[in-house]
């Protein structure tokens, strides 16, 4: 048996001095740090004193007996596992054990290679729920909501609050990098559909019939490739939630589909027949101007109205100047934490710089700013040399004369580009809808001005 790490740490109670000392030699041969109890008190102060990872109790002792030792411990909230130790004749009270808390159970005599096998098994369990509580945890702070104090973002909340008590349709307007799907993510969690599935589909970057497949699913052999039966996002989220993220771009075909599915709640799996039925709350996010997508043709009104049940517009982050420092210090605690640096806080010189910048891509791209200046910098706070240059220029601006017309347009050119990039997280298509170019051209441009 592989020897296990010595921060395991195990407590075996028993009244008999004998089995608690066969126990020891075992389980310390295997590298686990051991305590012992004599008796069901010693064993719940041992517990309290030490906090082990796994108890192995007995069952039959003087006294406060297993039983009663597991209902305490259970009793006062300790989540750890507890193995009970029980002789021949009282399987039955180990059982009984068992539906109050207990994890397994060890029978008497007992063959060390067992013993081993069922410790390694627990602890291994008690690894897997400390991973879950961590993991879930971050996954929390990732998707908590950071609203701030300004009263633009906290007029939108109360908004959220008031909507994810009802089951309407929910439609998100707001710049890029605004956080509409944290808003989309905190809305589920206040609804009563929380601990069921949240899925964000976000409908740019795939085909027409790529993203009708993601949303509705298809049947075998319904096109090429399609090799098995695949289940929708829209199936997978009965009874949750469902993001459509940037619904403005999605096909005029597709919208049709889509309207059909908001008026009737069922759907067809593509080259399927039989009409599936789903109860999933619709929550769509835009940073395109519906309204006047709606009179140029380009989205269908009556998709529109169905969307537009509650609708909620998310502030950018320059009408929330008020927020930018709380936040600033938020994502500093969080990067430095994720990548094991001590950071303090930010320098005089470095909020007055992130006051005065404009934003253009808001929450996402002081997200970007700040992990890059906790990349960069060591500690212990982050300076304004810890700040890109299209927040803290790196010289002043070149008097006339001194480039030539051509430097200066390409100097424009790369700086446009660069901040429509950070607005838009690097997507390219979105960037090329904001500067009015061709996607094509936008890389070319990207490449002859060796932008990364």
């Amino acid at each position: 048996m592989e020897a296990k790490s010595s921060e395991n740490t195990v407590l075996v109670v028993d009244d008999d001095a004998d089995i608690r000392e066969v126990l020891r030699d075992r389980l310390e041969s295997l590298g686990y740090r051991v305590l012992t109890g004599g008796s069901g008190r010693e064993g719940l102060e041992a517990l309290e004193r030490h906090n082990p990872q796994l108890v192995l109790l007995d069952v039959e002792m003087p006294g406060m007996n297993g039983l009663e030792v597991l209902k305490r411990i259970r009793r006062q909230e300790h989540d750890v596992t507890v193995v009970m130790i029980t002789a021949y004749g009282t399987i039955e009270r180990a059982v009984q054990a068992m539906k109050d808390g207990a994890y397994d159970f060890i029978p008497k005599p007992f063959e060390p290679d067992h013993i081993a096998l069922i410790v390694a098994k627990a602890l291994e369990r008690e690894t897997l729920k400390r991973e879950v509580e961590i993991l879930s945890e971050q996954l929390d702070d990732r998707h908590r909501m950071v609203v701030g104090q300004s009263a633009a973002i906290n007029g939108a909340v109360e908004m959220a609050r008031k909507a994810a008590a009802s089951k309407s349709t929910i439609l998100l307007l707001g710049e890029s990098g605004t956080g509409k799907e944290i808003f989309a993510r905190a809305i589920h969690n206040w609804s009563d559909r929380s601990h069921q599935p949240f899925i964000a589909i976000n409908c740019v970057g795939l085909s027409k019939e790529l993203l009708e497949s993601e949303l509705f699913g298809h049947e075998k052999g319904a096109f090429t490739g399609a090799l098995t039966l695949k289940k929708g996002k829209m199936e997978l989220a009965h009874g949750g939630t469902v993001l459509l993220d940037e619904i403005g771009d999605i096909s005029m075909e597709l919208q049709t589909k889509l309207l059909r599915f908001l008026e009737e709640r069922e759907f067809e799996r593509v080259g399927g027949t039989k009409n599936i039925r789903v109860d999933v709350r619709i929550i769509a996010a835009t940073n395109r101007d519906l309204d006047e997508a709606v009179r140029n043709g380009a989205f269908r009104e009556d998709l529109y109205y169905r969307l537009n049940v509650v609708r909620i517009t998310l502030p950018p982050l320059r009408e929330r100047q008020s927020d930018i420092e709380g936040l600033a210090n938020y994502f500093l605690r969080r990067c430095a934490a994720e990548t094991k640096k001590t950071f303090t806080g930010i320098t005089p010189e470095a909020r007055e710089k992130l006051l005065a910048y404009h934003w253009p891509g808001n929450v996402r791209e002081l997200v970007n700013v700040i992990e890059r200046g906790v990349v960069l910098g060591d500690g212990p706070e982050l300076t304004a040399a810890h700040l890109p240059a299209n927040i803290v220029p790196s010289a002043p601006a070149p008097a006339a004369g001194e480039v030539s017309f051509y430097q200066a347009v390409d100097e424009y050119r790369r700086e446009l580009i660069a901040r429509t990039l950070a607005q838009t997280d690097g997507n390219r298509a979105a960037a090329a809808r904001i500067l009015g170019l061709q996607r094509t051209y936008l890389s070319r441009l990207i490449k002859n001005l060796r932008l990364s």
